[in-house]
């Protein structure tokens, strides 16, 4: 009885440590977040700029070392390049966003309304006058729109810190590409190297396929966007449809601020227009058309796309996106869909005598 009790006593004990160990490491995870962001954007640099470390290597027989700062390099140009062209655009929508009336605005909405609910015979529609009540839109003003130059600048430092961190670690895995694998097996047992080489050679090729994809699917809206601004004869048509498009990195809520500023860059651009004949026709062929691009990119090119570049189902992506978002926010949601698929291949090595893990892995 005794020894049955004592069993007892250190099973229970055992639990509870394992429980409060669990606990603290996703503590600990949660503290150090934005080091796993920049862990993981130094990741995703290092396998963009592998292919071009090797052919400096091959062809002009550079170095590592050289061969790894000229990469770098050319990153922060092509980046640089990228910011010169779109800072300006973005510097002067901002300007015109800022010329918009919203006094005038929440006025033609209201006449909007009433003549609806003339025209139709009723009293007023619900949604709308819920809208026109809501303390947003009663309060709507040029200080309601996030302006994220502001924000970058406000905080610099850390911004620049962050820059730093990324190429920092993106330098030594770009020169020692099997930097990260040693790392690894460093802590693996003699007996389970060949796995972990096996998971990271497989994690690897996933990761490379799911980033290639989602530049495709970025590719794939902003010709959708572009078309439709283009035919809405809005300024600076395809910049704006980069910007839109790159915001749906940000799974769920990208969309919907993407959603949101392409309508403020349509009435920035159509400020004397006149709101019930010339705006607002405008506005609903914006929301049609995005809604479009939208529902083609939910139900075709994302499970096209993810389905062959992670080889996970929709709904298993969908809810390690909000996992990721509810733990860590929006770096969590960002991160979400490569940390799943790393984790669903070292499951697959290690847990694979399990039923769940079985049905969840037969695709890798």
């Amino acid at each position: 009885m005794k020894i049955t009790a004592k069993a007892i006593t250190l099973g229970i004990l055992r639990a509870l440590a394992v429980m409060l160990g669990i606990f603290v490491l996703v503590w600990f995870l949660y503290k150090i977040q934005a080091l796993i962001l920049y862990i993981g954007l130094a990741l995703v640099l290092s396998l963009i700029g592998l292919p071009v470390v090797l052919f400096l290597r091959r062809r002009f027989k550079f170095g590592n070392t050289l061969s790894s700062v000229v990469t770098l390099l050319l990153i922060i140009f092509t980046f640089s390049l990228v910011l010169k062209i779109f800072v300006p655009i973005v510097i002067e929508q901002g300007k015109h966003i800022s010329q918009i009336d919203f006094e005038q605005v929440k006025r033609d909405l209201n006449e909007l309304n009433v003549q609806a609910s003339d025209y139709l015979g009723v009293d007023h529609f619900q949604l709308v006058e819920a809208i026109k009540r809501s303390s947003y839109v009663q309060n709507a003003n040029v200080e309601i729109i996030p302006s994220f130059i502001d924000i970058f600048f406000s905080n610099i430092g850390s911004t620049v810190v962050g820059i730093f961190s990324v190429l920092f670690i993106s330098f030594f895995l770009l020169k020692d590409e099997y930097l990260l694998a040693r790392a690894v097996l460093s802590f693996a047992k003699n007996e389970n190297e060949q796995k972990f080489k096996r998971i990271l050679i497989k994690i690897k090729e996933l990761l490379s396929r799911y980033f290639i994809g989602l530049l495709l699917q970025i590719f794939i809206l902003a010709l959708f966007y572009s078309v439709l601004l283009l035919y809405l004869d809005v300024t600076d048509a395809v910049a704006v449809a980069l910007i839109c498009a790159f915001l749906n990195i940000v799974p769920y809520l990208g969309p919907l601020i993407g959603w949101g500023l392409m309508l403020l860059v349509i009435v920035s651009n159509n400020l004397g227009a006149d709101f019930s004949s010339g705006l607002l026709p405008l506005l609903i062929i914006a929301s049609i058309g995005y809604a479009i691009a939208q529902l083609f990119d939910n139900f075709i090119s994302q499970p096209v796309i993810f389905g062959h570049s992670v080889r996970s189902h929709p709904l298993e992506i969908f809810l390690s996106i909000l996992v990721g978002g509810y733990l860590f926010g929006i770096p969590g949601m960002i991160l979400a869909v490569p940390t799943y698929t790393a984790l669903k291949v070292i499951a697959q090595e290690f847990l694979s005598e399990y039923k769940v893990v079985k049905r969840l892995t037969k695709n890798l």
